[in-house]
């Protein structure tokens, strides 16, 4: 099915304009998504043909020309171009990985034309759901020290420090939690990090999550996300403000993944690699057998312009203690790490990037859980998964009240 289209167009514009908009110019499923970082979009309609993609989770799927996708609002990426591939990480074996059609938008085969990407639609109701117009597709503004008891996230993660990293990868295994109310959610993702913990904080994160309040259904999802400023006012998840510059159109970022892991059934993990491109310094996402995603731009950052201090793997969830208890919302698979293949999530292959673009095995992985009467983690290392760890909960237990 093809429909009339318009440029993508600024996010803060009320969604009732939007919808009025969109009407107007497409009377069969033309409402449009946006921006959140730039304010002078305008409609041009004659400019370009969008194919609409319908998924089985109801997701509307545009296609939309790399030129016009949202990253090239920024003020400082306007009039550029996305990059040619960089060059990989040596050490980097891409063979038995997932395919590309992990995504349930791709089960009937299709894929966006060569020159657009797949951009998930942005709804009237996905915006409602949010706290404020603000606020929509943003984590909220809160201190990322993983001792989070004071806000309510709650993690299980291994982590290495104390040196400098230039990427990273996993393997992460996918289940579909439960999540007990609208304002939780439960993710498995890896971060790159530097800055402090405070206001200068910079991640980019890229992982799966289940997060009905930013999605409005209980599928995990594959998702990405950045930050310079301590989730303040810069960043976003996925392509819903001017950043990440995507170049893939296979990938839907942000659609549902298909798929998933069963309790003592079938297992199925997606391979994410991060890395700092040398010669032009900014930050790729590959997805399975080389599938390259897309790319932060170095000028989005301050100190990932350099390189990262931290890495970070694992699961967080967020505790909203509804009725005064712990959540329910789980984490990983559900299940305590000490139950293992099957029945435990896990990360594995675990490896970072170093300052000459070799990927290594972590030096000293560390694993931590705030909260392991509720969701805990253990580590490993052997000569098939190299480093790994098991991890997640059930969250509320007779343990964790």
């Amino acid at each position: 099915m093809v429909s009339c289209c318009c440029k993508i167009p600024i996010f803060v514009f009320v969604f009732l304009l939007l919808l009025v908009i969109s009407s107007s110019i497409c009377a069969a499923h033309s409402s449009e998504t946006g921006n959140s970082q730039a304010n002078n979009q305008t409609f041009r309609p004659e400019e370009e043909l969008k194919k609409l993609k319908l998924s089985p989770d109801g997701d509307i799927i545009d296609c939309v020309l790399l030129r016009h996708q949202p990253a090239f609002d920024h003020p400082k990426l306007k009039g550029k171009k996305p990059l040619d591939p960089p060059e990989r990480p040596k050490g980097h074996n891409r063979k038995g990985m997932a395919a590309e059609d992990f995504q349930m938008w791709m089960m009937s085969g299709e894929s966006c034309p060569e020159g657009t990407i797949p951009i998930r639609r942005t709804t009237e109701e996905d915006m409602l759901r949010a706290s404020s117009v603000a606020s929509f597709g943003k984590k909220p503004t809160r201190l990322v020290r993983r001792d989070s008891s004071s806000d309510g996230h709650e993690h299980a993660v291994g982590y290495v420090s104390g040196d400098e990293y230039y990427g990273a990868k996993a393997n992460i295994n996918v289940w579909a939690p439960r999540v007990s109310n609208q304002y939780e959610f439960s993710l498995s993702q890896l971060w790159v990090i530097s800055g402090s913990f405070g206001d200068d904080l910079n991640t980019i994160e890229a992982g799966w999550q289940v997060s009905p309040e930013l999605y409005g259904d209980y599928y995990p999802r594959f998702f990405t996300y950045w930050t310079s400023d301590a989730y303040q006012a810069t960043g976003c998840y996925n392509l819903l403000c001017s950043g990440f510059v995507q170049t893939n159109n296979r990938i839907a970022i942000g659609a549902a993944i298909s798929p998933t892991s069963s309790y003592g059934g079938g297992q199925f993990d997606i391979s994410l690699l991060v890395w700092k491109d040398p010669k032009h310094g900014n930050w790729w996402l590959e997805f399975g057998s080389g599938i390259l995603v897309g790319y932060w731009p170095s000028i989005l950052f301050t100190h990932l312009r350099d390189r990262a201090s931290m890495v970070q793997f694992g699961g967080e969830i967020v505790n909203s203690s509804p009725g005064g208890s712990h959540t329910s919302t789980e984490m990983g698979s559900g299940h305590f790490a000490g139950e293992g293949f099957g029945k435990a999530s896990y990360f594995r292959n675990l490896q970072v990037v170093d300052w000459d673009n070799n990927l290594i095995p972590l030096p000293n992985l560390k694993v931590l859980a705030d909260h392991p009467n509720c969701y805990d983690i253990q580590g490993g290392i052997n000569t098939v998964w190299g480093n790994y760890f098991y991890y997640g909960g059930p969250g509320r237990n007779v343990n964790c009240p």
